[in-house]
């Protein structure tokens, strides 16, 4: 049963079934890793949301900053920005199936020696304590009181962990480090302005990744988000965001024996859009 880890589709789902048809993917006996922002941006979201949900067990996501984006829209948080492509969703006649199927999703999924992500995993985690931060956020964003999330989930403080946070605090850091890190100090101090490539960055800043010490690298970290990375394929990473929405590739990686796959997107979006 092969595993093909994809990278962020933002709506691009004439580009998602060129790249199945590329991998001959079966959903009978293949399955589909997802590093989330399944939304946004691209011009098919709705259709991208339901051949994913369709899927059913044959693929798994994790849940991006823009599908947290379109979650808090629907329930009237938040404020639409420049470029979001999500009006066909919130108006669909689905809508409620398709938005509480994406709120049942996981924030981190781990499976042998992978671990998938969509942004990154601060540098103090192992990957035990990622999925028990991870649980604790789905826990919140599947109980009875999700909507009091969304209505505090915006904000970039606190911008360290340390155990002693409780409350929307201790989940906005958890939810932040998963769906918009990049770059943070040694410390684990995360900065949420810069999108360009490592070596770009402000004096004291750090890959997440490239964080002396990090704890993760027990496992493979699976993760999109960063499109400026390109793709990466070493022991304790995977980066996948190759830029489909901006005129780059969409890329999956078969995990078992780490062969990449990719298909030609057109330019969709301006990168500085």
């Amino acid at each position: 049963m092969p595993t093909y880890a994809i990278g962020d589709l933002q709506g691009c789902h004439t580009s998602l079934l060129r790249l199945l048809d590329v991998i001959r993917f079966d959903p009978a006996a293949d399955r589909l890793w997802l590093v989330g922002d399944l939304v946004n941006r691209g011009p098919e979201s709705l259709d991208v949301l339901r051949t994913v949900r369709k899927l059913g067990d044959a693929a798994v996501s994790v849940l991006g900053n823009h599908d947290l984006h379109l979650l808090a829209l629907a329930e009237g948080f938040g404020r639409t920005h420049k470029g979001d492509t999500l009006d066909e969703v919130l108006a669909a006649p689905d809508r409620d199936e398709l938005l509480h199927w994406l709120r049942q999703q996981k924030l981190a999924v781990r499976e042998g020696n992978f671990l998938m992500v969509h942004a990154g995993v601060l540098p103090a985690w192992t990957a035990d304590d990622t999925m028990q931060r991870a649980a604790e956020a789905e826990a919140t964003l599947r109980g009875e009181h999700y909507r009091d999330f969304f209505a505090q989930m915006y904000g970039n403080a606190p911008v360290a962990w340390h155990d002693g946070l409780h409350g929307i605090e201790r989940l906005r850091v958890i939810v932040n480090a998963f769906t918009r890190l990049r770059y943070c100090t040694a410390a684990g101090e995360m900065e949420f302005h810069h999108k360009g490539a490592p070596g770009t960055q402000p004096a004291g800043w750090l890959p997440w990744f490239e964080v002396p010490g990090r704890r993760s690298a027990e496992v493979t970290c699976v993760i999109g988000h960063w499109s400026t990375l390109g793709l990466i394929s070493r022991d304790d990473l995977i980066a996948l965001d190759t830029g489909c929405l901006w005129g780059g590739r969409l890329t999956a990686i078969r995990l078992e024996d780490r062969q990449a796959f990719a298909v030609h997107c057109p330019p969709l979006r301006h990168p500085k859009a």
